[in-house]
């Protein structure tokens, strides 16, 4: 299989390329290049598909972003996953059916107006789906279930929509060709203008008898379950693609995707950041002043680590590897252990005398900062 390409050098810019650079360089390569101009070409038609993939991404502020960032693992967690490609876009861009239509509206280059863009096999609609998931499920990967609501090919009249048994018959309005002429005389002179069909909306055939189950759309609702990979490491706003999960395509066209959209939930007591995780750990004074041998917990395991005497509060510890696997690499991100001196709410009389005594015994030995915040305020008054 062919390695992809950056998306930039598919359309001949270099990164940051502003919008209408892109747009204007997806133009003229997809006029290049699209089938209508080539036909018969299998390379052409290979190198439209990948313009029109890249213009997918990179037209949209959001997945341009995240592809600027991450690469193709940003627009594709799966792809970091197990090599899986491709990001059509939402709305329908990724088949060359869109595309058509948007360059017969704005340019009129290839003049498939009529029954021959009616009928032509269009790409089915991506969809969009959210999933909920624990922050360990995201950290070590799971298997997911979740409901989609979209539309199915009839079964009962296989997506022709006509009546099992029946067929679709040459619209007598405009005799098969989904267009007709309307001609209006005005004060300087007859025009012909040439409209869409109102009786067959275009596709130059009728229904005579529609099926009883789709009522002649060729497609049903239906709510399906589908099976989710979620890849260890995912994170907020995540994206995984399913190929051929989205709305069916039209007139044998293929089906769109399904995009999941990840959110995960927040941990009790760790925080993530990228690949790292961040962990608050409460010791006592005595712990800080003598040092002492903690328990630190990881997502994996429990594990004991020794703090140094003197320690200060809010010193960070790092313990390497027992972060996130990397999305996209593999590797183990770090795990932040922060240690937060919590001074008693309640001590006994005898307590409290024992502390003063301390105190008052250490004024100034091993308060380093303390006597030097003492001696820059004598100065600043002097």
């Amino acid at each position: 299989m062919a390695e992809k390409r950056d998306y930039y050098e598919v359309l001949g810019l270099k990164k940051g390329a502003s919008d209408e650079e892109i747009k204007s360089a997806f133009r003229k390569m997809a006029m290049k290049y699209h089938p209508d101009r080539n036909p018969g070409d299998k390379a052409a038609e290979e190198k439209f598909k990948e313009i029109n993939e890249a213009y997918g991404i990179l037209s949209d502020p959001q997945k341009k972003e995240r592809y600027d960032r991450y690469g193709f693992a940003g627009v594709d967690p799966s792809a970091a996953a197990d090599g899986a490609g491709g990001f059509g876009g939402f709305g329908g861009f990724g088949g060359t059916g869109g595309f058509e239509d948007i360059f017969g509206d704005i340019f009129g280059m290839f003049g498939g107006g009529g029954a021959r863009s009616r009928n032509a096999a269009q790409r089915g609609s991506d969809l969009q789906k959210g999933l909920t998931i624990s922050f360990e499920e995201a950290a070590f990967g799971c298997k997911k279930e979740i409901q989609v609501n979209r539309y199915e090919i009839c079964s009962a009249c296989k997506g022709s929509g006509a009546e099992p048994g029946t067929n679709k018959s040459t619209c007598p309005k405009c005799g098969g060709s989904g267009r007709i002429q309307q001609t209006q005389r005005t004060p300087f002179g007859q025009f012909t203008n040439v409209v869409t069909c109102d009786r067959c909306g275009g596709t130059g055939q009728i229904i005579e008898h529609p099926c009883a189950v789709c009522g002649g759309s060729g497609r049903v609702r239906k709510t399906v379950t589908i099976a989710v990979d979620v890849p260890a490491g995912v994170d907020n706003d995540s994206l995984i693609s399913l190929k051929g999960q989205g709305e069916p395509g039209v007139n044998g066209g293929p089906n769109g995707d399904l995009y999941v959209v990840i959110k995960v939930k927040p941990h009790k007591l760790f925080r993530r950041k990228g690949d790292d995780l961040w962990l608050d750990i409460p010791i006592t004074f005595t712990q800080a002043a003598l040092g002492d041998e903690i328990t630190v917990p990881t997502l994996r395991e429990k594990l004991s680590y020794k703090i140094p005497a003197g320690t200060q509060p809010d010193t960070v510890f790092r313990l390497r590897g027992k972060g996130v696997q990397n999305l996209r690499n593999g590797r183990m991100g770090d795990l932040y252990v922060k240690v937060v001196l919590e001074v008693p709410t309640k001590l006994s009389r005898e307590q409290k005398a024992a502390i003063k005594s301390f105190g008052e015994k250490t004024i100034t030995e091993g308060y380093n900062k303390r006597k030097s915040f003492a001696d820059t305020v004598k100065d600043l008054f002097k």
